[in-house]
């Protein structure tokens, strides 16, 4: 006798044996009972799950002359036994994969013309239709639609998503489920018992799981094992058949792990890696291990764990040792080191690094040392930079109050008194008196001139808005004039400054106008000025088009500049750069290597700090 393989042997020939699909064997079942049949019916799902298998039946069913109660096939009529014996003349499946142009479907429509000889209805079952072309689909949409009232089509597809809308919508769709593992392993322990095979539990689970969720893939599996091990199955031998990593080598890698032993670790990252196994594969085992674990902290999320009842006790307890926050830090790990895998090209040494913090994930004081140190690093600075905030504002504030007691002391003396910093219209900059002229007791004399007060640093370090800004120059635009330039009115100021203070200003200048021009103020952070000849500034701009759209804003950039470095006889000069003069616009982290490059403290200090360049 020919061998048959067990995934057609112990095919279903009822809707009562059909396994992991109640529902839908259900309502198959009532629809025949009560006679309200579709015209069309499309069975979509995962492959393996019994789509073709369901269609058999309920042609069968249908055509059967002696429906049992519960709506099965009675397996006794002339209609049942021909479609055992794979003789029945009013069932037809057609192959889509194979035979998806129009003349195949223009075939199968000149055969929906001839009623059936035997039965009541003329059934054609059409697997992976999917694969039929846009064509042919077009062509099967009219008979589809209103085939004769003895015809029934049945569509199986594994992949619904590439059917055309007006395809579905005129069929009744039935999408089946994946086999879970229990329902699997019960299907399989009725094939063992029927074959005489003698079996572990763990091994029937092992093999559903590697099935994943396919009952074809799962008694396919299942002929391998059994011809492996001589009608035997047990765990160890099934392991070694289908070469899949023990799960006690995953409880055993988070059980040192959670203990902080790098060093064994390694040794059995190594025996794993030594036996043929991939340290990719590794990882996603473990990932899947560490998710499994995290699903057994909780009694509510016990039941997502598919598998044996006693593997679903050993993660349980497992779970009970295992800190939550662990397991989150481990599944990251695992997920960075599986997206960086395949682009890896030392692939063990990643592998070994992520089990290395996995490791040391309970280290706190170890693990996120550097991490830590950054952190306090930004802290501190954030923390600087309020205290000096603050201090500065506070400096203001007793200036601004000193300038108001000496402007109301100065109006109380004069013959027509003026207005004091809260009668003024518009808010005024902070005073201070000069120090050549004062009185004998120490007070500022009554003659003397104001002169305005401006903070060093202003814009960077108290954060207050400056008395001058590009949202004032921009408002005043229709004012002044599209072409007219600002008038400066500190002509006698004539402070000196440095390159320094120059690019000072003009970096704040560009941080200020991002809120009104955020794309001029982008490309002119990369261009420095410099002064030529003390007081004229030149801007090198390497294309026509920023040239000409600095030039329009030209006068408010030299008012702007006159304004904050205190010097009113600034002038400006625009030139485009020559082909030598332009250089590579450098990101932080190149500047930062160039500068190494000249001078190895800085690499020094960085990994002192353990600073990382962002």
């Amino acid at each position: 006798m020919d061998y048959i393989v067990s995934a057609r042997k112990y095919r279903p020939m009822t809707f009562s044996s059909v396994v992991g699909q109640t529902a839908l064997t259900t309502t198959l079942k009532n629809a025949v009972k009560s006679g309200k049949l579709a015209h069309a019916f499309l069975f979509c799902g995962p492959r393996g799950v019994g789509k073709t298998t369901c269609a058999r039946i309920f042609a069968k069913t249908i055509n059967c002359t002696n429906v049992t109660a519960d709506g099965e096939a009675c397996n006794e009529c002339e209609s049942c036994q021909a479609f055992n014996e794979q003789r029945s003349l009013n069932i037809f499946e057609l192959d889509a994969a194979s035979n998806n142009s129009v003349d195949n479907i223009k075939t199968l429509m000149e055969q929906t013309r001839i009623p059936p000889q035997i039965g009541r209805y003329k059934v054609f079952i059409i697997d992976e239709v999917h694969m039929l072309s846009a064509a042919a689909f077009n062509a099967f949409l009219k008979t589809l639609e209103e085939p004769p009232s003895y015809v029934i089509f049945i569509l199986a597809t594994t992949e619904k998503h590439k059917i055309l809308p007006t395809i579905i919508s005129r069929c009744q769709i039935y999408d089946f489920e994946r086999m879970d593992v229990p329902h699997t392993v019960e299907h399989l322990k009725m094939v063992a018992g029927k074959e005489g095979i003698t079996y572990e539990e763990e091994a029937l689970a092992l093999i559903a799981e590697k099935a994943d969720g396919g009952m074809r893939d799962a008694l396919s599996i299942f002929d391998q094992c059994v011809s492996f091990c001589g009608g035997n199955l047990t765990y160890e031998k099934v392991v070694a058949n289908l070469n899949v990593l023990r799960s006690d080598n995953y409880f055993k890698l988070v059980e040192l792990s959670l203990a902080n032993k790098v060093a064994d670790v390694m040794v059995l990252l190594n025996s794993i890696i030594s036996s043929g196994f991939d340290g990719g594969q590794l990882i996603n085992g473990l990932a899947s291990h560490i998710r499994n674990v995290l699903m057994a902290k909780d009694p509510a999320t016990l039941p997502l764990l598919e598998m044996s009842d006693r593997q679903r006790e050993k993660y349980a307890e497992q779970a009970k040792q295992c800190p939550q926050k662990f397991l989150y830090q481990a599944l990251r790990f695992c997920n960075e080191c599986d997206i960086n895998y395949r682009a890896s090209s030392n692939k063990r040494l990643l592998v070994e690094l992520t089990l290395i913090e996995i490791a040391q994930a309970t280290q706190e004081d170890d693990v996120s040392s550097g991490r830590q140190r950054r952190k306090s690093l930004k802290n501190l600075f954030r923390k600087l930079a309020a205290s000096g905030q603050q201090q500065a504002a506070s400096q203001v504030a007793a200036t601004g109050r000193q300038a108001e007691r000496h402007q109301q002391t100065a109006s109380a003396t004069t013959a027509a008194p003026q207005p004091s910093v809260r009668q003024s219209a518009t808010p005024q900059p902070p005073v201070r008196q000069p120090e050549a002229t004062t009185g004998t007791d120490n007070q500022p004399s009554a003659s003397s001139t104001p002169t305005p007060l401006r903070p060093a640093n202003a814009a960077i370090h108290t954060g207050r808005r400056l008395p001058l800004s590009f949202k004032d120059l921009q408002a005043n635009k229709k004012k002044e004039g599209q072409g007219d330039e600002p008038e400066i009115t500190n002509h006698g100021e004539s402070n000196a400054f440095s390159e320094e203070d120059l690019q000072r200003e003009w970096l704040s200048m560009c941080n200020r106008m991002m809120g009104v021009m955020p794309g001029l103020a982008a490309r002119m952070k990369h261009i420095t000025p410099h002064v030529t000849e003390y007081p004229n500034i030149e801007l090198l701009v390497d294309n026509n088009q920023l040239l000409e759209q600095i030039e329009q804003i030209k006068g408010r950039i030299r008012k702007t500049m006159a304004v904050y470095l205190k010097n009113g006889n600034i002038t400006f000069s625009l030139r485009l750069a020559e082909a030598e003069e332009i250089k590579p616009i450098l990101s932080r982290r190149e500047i930062f290597e160039k500068m190494s490059e000249n001078n190895d403290a800085f690499e020094h200090l960085r990994k002192m700090l353990d600073l990382e360049l962002v």
